[in-house]
């Protein structure tokens, strides 16, 4: 089970969520609370185990801001909308995590039967929001390849989401915070620990 925690802005929850045990942690390079900058990212992940992937969280960005982010941040994965790809130049070496959103006309690309291979994310209409997609669609889309499930996600329902959706790793940003923005690293473990637990106990 991958477990993303996505909106680190600072240094001490960086380290937070790698103490706790994160598979990856996104940065936000798009109009939010959340957001920082590629050289701010560089900084407060300097220090981070190669092991855990650096993810570029952007949302419609130019071929021009997405290589300002790739040169100064160097992220091990980009994440965006997945016809925000057609418009990027991401060397091989870069993950790529295309997110689909309920509701949106790309999900169709499972409805026509054709192959997304790698992994990618299935959440909400707006990202950092809190809001909880349908599990029995998601659960849908789970079968389809590496989904990873965002979107209202916590410590006191993500047993639930996993044993519902069966997805391949679940992300979180809002629920593990103290104010909008700010991290908080008791509830960044116990969401990790959670996540964990489910995934031990199907």
């Amino acid at each position: 089970m991958l477990v993303k925690i996505c909106g680190l802005v600072t240094e001490v929850h960086v380290q937070a969520a790698v103490d706790a045990g994160a598979d990856a942690l996104g940065f936000v390079f798009a109009d939010s609370v959340r957001r920082i900058t590629p050289a701010t990212a560089a900084a407060i992940t300097e220090n981070m185990p190669e092991s855990v992937r650096k993810v570029a969280v952007m949302l419609h960005p130019t071929n021009r801001e997405w290589h300002q982010v790739l040169h100064s941040f160097t992220p091990d994965v980009l994440q965006a909308d997945a016809e925000d790809y057609s418009e990027l130049d991401v060397p091989d070496t870069i993950e790529c995590w295309p997110v689909l959103r309920e509701g949106n006309k790309v999900t169709d690309t499972f409805r026509l039967g054709l192959k997304v291979t790698g992994t990618f994310l299935y959440e909400g209409a707006k990202s950092g929001a809190g809001e909880t997609v349908d599990w029995a669609t998601a659960a849908e889309f789970a079968r389809q390849g590496n989904m990873i499930l965002a979107g209202g996600l916590s410590a006191d329902n993500v047993a639930d989401a996993i044993a519902t959706v069966r997805p391949y790793g679940v992300d979180v940003s809002s629920a593990v915070e103290s104010a909008p923005g700010v991290k908080d690293p008791d509830l960044i473990g116990k969401f990790v620990s959670a996540a964990r637990a489910a995934e031990k106990n199907p």
